[in-house]
């Protein structure tokens, strides 16, 4: 699993574009930037909808004055459903990024298996604070979402 001071890996994941969903490289995302990114295994799963996301919405200018350059929502759904949930959940502001294959969350170590659940592989619930592609800080939950919460990571930048 990554840990605090590990350089991030540069994986293809898909971001909604103006004509359809479009390759981007992690290191396109963090590369020269301070970044929070934020996982969850499911768009429009009940917590994930009803309180992890939300966090993120309503205090992203709190991140902004902090001086974060992206906040990002990644989870192991296409960029159709990615995009949607953006909408659905206000959430425009957020690079909404799509990790179809769980390429970045298995390159991370924070893959999870979900099979059990009819699933598949997903992404753990977890949040990271990366400057310039380097991990500055690292939460993962087990269970529940304080650890990788809005107000968690603000109060650690």
């Amino acid at each position: 699993m990554i840990k605090v001071g590990d350089k991030l890996p540069n994986v293809t994941i898909k971001v909604m574009g103006e004509e359809g969903p479009k390759d981007i490289q992690t290191d396109d995302i963090f590369s020269g930037k301070k970044v929070v990114l934020f996982a969850v295994p499911g768009a429009f799963t009940p917590t994930c909808s009803a309180a992890h996301l939300p966090g993120f919405v309503v205090n992203y200018e709190q991140f902004k004055d902090k001086g974060v350059d992206t906040v990002a929502c990644m989870s192991v759904n296409d960029a159709f459903v990615m995009n949607a949930w953006s909408k659905d959940q206000n959430a425009e502001n957020l690079l909404m990024v799509a990790d179809g294959n769980a390429d970045f969350a298995e390159a991370l170590g924070l893959e999870m298996d979900g099979t059990g659940f009819g699933m598949g592989v997903r992404s753990k619930r977890f949040a990271l604070i990366a400057d310039d592609g380097v991990v500055t800080s690292l939460e993962v939950d087990e269970k529940g979402f304080e650890k990788s919460s809005a107000e968690n990571i603000l109060s650690q930048l």
